[in-house]
C-alpha cells in the first residue's frame, strides 16, 4: 500500500501563485509516476500533469503549460506542484496519484493510489 496526502490548497486570487506538495509514504518501490489531477464542480476530472519516480521527466496538460511547474524530491518522497498566473478556470479540487509500470500518464484510471485531494479556490 501507498499513501499520500496532499497539502497546500487555498484561496487565492487572480494572478496569484500557489504551491500544493503531496507527501508518499508505505511501499512506494512499485510506483514509477506521480501525477496531479484537478475535478471542478459538475465535470470530470482531468489531468494536470505527471512526473516520473526520479523527477527526471514532466508531461502537462496544455492548459497549464508554463504556468504550472511539477517537481519531485527523491529524499523526502515528496511531489510539489507550483502554480503560478492562476486562473478562475484553475478552481478545483486537486489529487495527488502514484502509478505502476503500466501507468499512462495522463490516464486518471491508470493510477493505483490516490490521495485525498485539497481545495484550490481562485477568485478574480
Amino acid at each position: 500500500q501507498v499513501q499520500l496526502v496532499e497539502s497546500g490548497g487555498g484561496l487565492v486570487q487572480a494572478g496569484g501563485s500557489l504551491r500544493l506538495s503531496c507527501a508518499a509514504s508505505g511501499r512506494t518501490s512499485s510506483q514509477i509516476v506521480m501525477g496531479w489531477f484537478r475535478q471542478a464542480p459538475g465535470k470530470e476530472r482531468e489531468f494536470v500533469g505527471a512526473v516520473n519516480w526520479s523527477g527526471s521527466t514532466t508531461r502537462y496538460a496544455d492548459s497549464v503549460k508554463g504556468r504550472f511547474a511539477i517537481s519531485r524530491d527523491i529524499a523526502k518522497s515528496t511531489m510539489t506542484l507550483q502554480m503560478n498566473r492562476l486562473e478562475p478556470e484553475d478552481t478545483a479540487v486537486y489529487s495527488c496519484a502514484a502509478g505502476g509500470f503500466s501507468t499512462r500518464w495522463s490516464q486518471s484510471r491508470d493510477y493505483d493510489y490516490w490521495g485525498q485531494g485539497t481545495q484550490v479556490t481562485v477568485s478574480s
